[in-house]
């Protein structure tokens, strides 16, 4: 998209060619010369660190503008705000806990380590194996369905997770195909999920439950999910539990692969995988940008914008501002002492009720997939997925 008729120092098209491959020299440039940019295809994007923040804490509402709306999505804890947000993820963190979480390590290990046997068979067979489909795909989706005690279909989940990936893109003008295609995978997704709702509703075992059938228990004051709410929840936890922690493993893998000195790094310093974790996930997020829609003008980098006004906060952006990270923020430093300040799981009320689980199985899969193989490196040319919102790459082929 042109920008001739608009004097803007620095014009900007997400959706452009190229963008995806590499979107961060474009993020650059509007930092330093128009960090709140107006789009003319109508929204808003806040690209420096501090005006990230400050929109993400700030009262504004998230955005429900998917390319297909449905009753399922709008009463996710995500798309909602206080109080009906603050009730929610109440009830949630009651039995998302940090315990839950941690006792999640050795199963993580093991599901690393099976992917890495099929790793090297697929290098010794093929001459390569693709990191994706191998590790980063499998992993988060086993994890995520052992916590729920769900059946982990692979290739289903896949097929329409990526259809629903596209609601979340700023689509102006949406096919009806388009919009078929996401309501059919939406409705599968809910079905499937109610029926083991139901199931687990039957025999609801009283000793170890799974997390589904705590939530099903989970009560305060009084207050229980509805079934609408509590499907909802789970397909949320279904889909970001495994889709985002895929790109973020995956998009970590590579920055490795690229920064040959920081993946020695990594193989000879156990001590930095906390930190390498929290590292990797500043240097390439999979979560490109947060919606918000303001409910009052908000000044954003000496710029008011309108009540009103879709806004994306450019949280891949804000990870790379030299403000926060200093003139190395462009690049990747495992023993970066404020790794930890990357917005990659947002901030605010809507802070990522999985950011601890996702930390986890970063921090587990990249040590040992260094540390197993002294000679992995990429063996061809990383094809990134076409889409704005969410960046993660098609395959990762590796030698070992």
């Amino acid at each position: 998209m042109t920008m001739a008729d608009r004097e803007m120092p620095y014009a900007f098209d997400p959706l452009a060619p190229g963008v995806s491959d590499d979107p961060y020299p474009h993020y650059a440039k509007l930092r330093a010369t128009n960090p709140a940019f107006e789009h003319p295809a109508g929204f808003w994007i806040v690209t420096r660190h501090a005006d990230v923040v400050r929109l993400l804490r700030a009262d504004h509402s998230v955005e429900d503008d998917n390319v297909a709306k449905s009753r399922i999505h709008a009463l996710s804890m995500m798309d909602q705000d206080p109080p009906d947000h603050t009730r929610l993820r109440r009830l949630l963190t009651k039995v998302f806990t940090e315990r839950a979480i941690n006792g999640q390590a050795p199963l993580i290990t093991r599901l690393v380590d099976e992917a890495l046997d099929r790793v090297e068979r697929q290098a010794a067979e093929h001459g390569r194996a693709d990191l994706v489909t191998e590790l980063a795909y499998p992993l988060p989706l086993l994890v995520i369905c052992d916590m729920l005690g769900m059946e982990a279909d692979y290739h289903w989940l896949r097929e329409r997770a990526e259809v629903l990936a596209h609601s979340l893109e700023p689509v102006a003008e949406p096919t009806p195909e388009l919009i078929a295609a996401i309501t059919t995978a939406e409705t599968e997704l809910v079905d499937r999920v109610a029926a083991v709702i139901e199931a687990k509703r039957r025999n609801l075992v009283p000793e170890n439950p799974d997390l589904l059938t705590q939530l099903i228990r989970a009560e305060d004051g009084g207050d229980v999910l509805s079934d609408e709410e509590l499907i909802a929840q789970v397909v949320l936890l279904y889909l970001a539990g495994y889709a985002t922690t895929m790109n973020l493993l995956a998009n970590g893998v590579v920055a490795l692969l690229r920064h040959p000195g920081q993946l020695r790094l990594l193989r000879e310093r156990p001590d930095l995988d906390v930190n390498a974790a929290d590292e990797v996930l500043r240097y390439d997020t999979s979560v490109q940008y947060s919606r918000r829609i303001t409910l009052a003008p908000h000044e954003a980098a000496g710029t008011v914008i309108p009540k009103g006004a879709t806004v994306l906060a450019g949280l891949a952006s804000a990870n790379r501002d030299e403000e926060v990270f200093g003139p190395s923020a462009a690049e990747l430093r495992l023993d970066r002492p404020n790794a930890r300040r990357h917005v990659s799981f947002g901030g605010g009320p809507h802070h990522c009720l999985g950011a601890a689980l996702a930390r986890l199985e970063i921090r587990i899969a990249l040590g040992r997939l260094v540390r197993r193989f002294d000679r992995l490196a990429l063996a061809d040319d990383v094809a990134w997925h076409r889409l704005m919102i969410t960046r993660g790459p098609v395959a990762v082929p590796v030698t070992v």
